[in-house]
């Protein structure tokens, strides 16, 4: 372990990294039942989308692991398995073996834009104040989507957004869960999240189990189950004439290639921050193998029958003060416990998003804390640190808010006769952003 993970150099220990793999996969468990729920609509076998859902996952979160040693964990990403239902085979009127062969395409040019150091340069071109408010941003994000999950926090016709019902049970359960990881945490309790999750989950079964009350996570009456769907793998290959014939192919690729790209930025800009693995030139250390990887999962994932594969911000809850986890090990275990869900899929019935939902507010405290380091007195990073955390929330969206944001930054520092002074990168990110708003969005 040593050899592989350099445990002793990153200050940490087996016990704990792979604490923190169990916490993120935790945290991530509950795409191996939203990934086949959103996907299954685009007319997909729901099993087939699970079966490709876990083995994605757990092959690219041990690839990560061993090739780029981050404690950054893989899965089919949220927000882009909605693009790639509702837009891409919803709208754009592609077969689902289409939008898996745009996937895979798009994973082909994130590999060769990765060996070629174009993303690594667009990454490290970001300036250091928006890192940190791309960090904050996510952890804001995180909560958000840890609140609206169980039922904290609700849409309202009248003010858009409202307390839920705080005397619905999941909503207690996850209010109770929030407190009790929080207190672990304030009295500095080792894997405070970790054990946060499984308090939660044991009091919710008890209470589920003697109340009868709904909604609680359950007991499962079955452990193993061994009923594979292959029907998907190898899907995509059906799809190429689609990307030869269809007009909105480009469009549907482009698409997925931003979205990916600026959510995969900002999540291994917050897991590099919380791990420090940030070099003192504030550029994210042995970046080309952790972005290689991220690519490299998506070509996978298209092939055996998901939508895009990428890193999780969900992570962060297995990294840094909440857990500990900082080397590959960590995500390596994750990638393991996803492979073991093939066979324990039953077992999941007690992750609930009430089980979660304090792992992604804490995480979400944990990374706000990024703030205090954003030099507020300054409005170049005031305006632009403030839009992308801000638009990441309204938006529902990391990458929109990372766009939005340098957009605010580059006509900043345009406006205060300083344009000299912003990165070639940031220029041609820039006019990209305006062009993806303009005809895209």
């Amino acid at each position: 372990m040593e050899k592989l993970f350099h445990l002793k150099e990153h200050g940490t220990n087996v016990k704990t990294e792979i604490l923190a793999g169990i916490t993120t996969f935790l945290a991530m468990a509950y795409i191996l039942a939203v990934n086949p729920a959103i996907l299954g609509q685009a007319h997909m076998s729901h099993q087939g989308v699970f079966l490709a859902t876990a083995i994605s996952a757990g092959a690219a979160s041990i690839f990560m692991g061993l090739m780029a040693n981050y404690p950054v964990s893989l899965a089919p990403g949220m927000g882009v398995n909605a693009l790639f239902t509702y837009t891409i085979v919803g709208q754009m009127g592609l077969s689902p073996e289409g939008a898996l062969a745009c996937v895979f395409v798009s994973g082909i040019i994130f590999v060769i834009i990765t060996v070629t150091n174009i993303r690594r340069m667009i990454i490290n071109a970001i300036p250091a104040q928006l890192k940190l408010a791309i960090g904050a941003g996510i952890g804001f994000f995180v909560a958000f989507v840890g609140l609206k999950n169980a039922g904290i926090v609700v849409a309202s016709e009248s003010t858009f957004v409202a307390l839920g019902n705080l005397k619905d049970p999941t909503v207690l359960l996850a209010l109770f869960g929030i407190i009790i990881t929080l207190v672990l945490l304030v009295k500095n309790k080792p894997a405070a999240v970790f054990y946060g999750l499984i308090i939660t989950a044991v009091v919710g079964v008890v209470f589920g189990s003697i109340f009868g009350l709904k909604g609680m996570p359950q007991l499962p009456t079955k452990v193993v189950s061994v009923n594979f769907d292959f029907s998907l793998v190898g899907a995509f290959v059906r799809g190429f004439n689609e990307i030869l014939t269809h007009p909105q192919c480009i469009i549907a690729i482009f698409s997925l290639l931003f979205v990916d790209f600026f959510d995969t930025a900002g999540t291994l800009v917050a897991v590099a921050s919380k791990a420090d693995l940030i070099d003192e030139n504030g550029e994210l250390v042995n970046v080309e193998r952790a972005l290689l990887a991220d690519a490299v999962g998506t070509v996978f994932g298209s092939m055996i029958g998901t939508s895009t594969v990428t890193s999780f911000v969900e992570s962060t809850s297995g990294v840094g003060v909440g857990v500990g986890g900082r080397t590959g090990l960590t995500s390596c275990t994750t990638g393991i416990c996803f492979l073991l869900t093939v066979f324990f899929y039953p077992v999941l019935s007690m992750i609930t998003d009430a089980v979660t939902a304090p792992a992604l507010v804490i995480v979400g405290i944990l990374m706000a804390s990024q703030l205090k380091d954003i030099k507020w007195d300054n409005l170049i990073f005031a305006a632009s640190g403030f839009v992308t955390i801000i638009f990441m929330i309204l938006g529902y969206s990391i990458s929109n808010g990372i766009a939005l944001g340098f957009i605010v930054y580059v006509i900043s520092m345009i406006a205060t006769g300083q344009a000299k002074d912003i990165n070639k990168m940031v220029w041609v990110l820039f006019l990209l952003f305006i062009a993806y708003f303009a005809f895209l969005i």
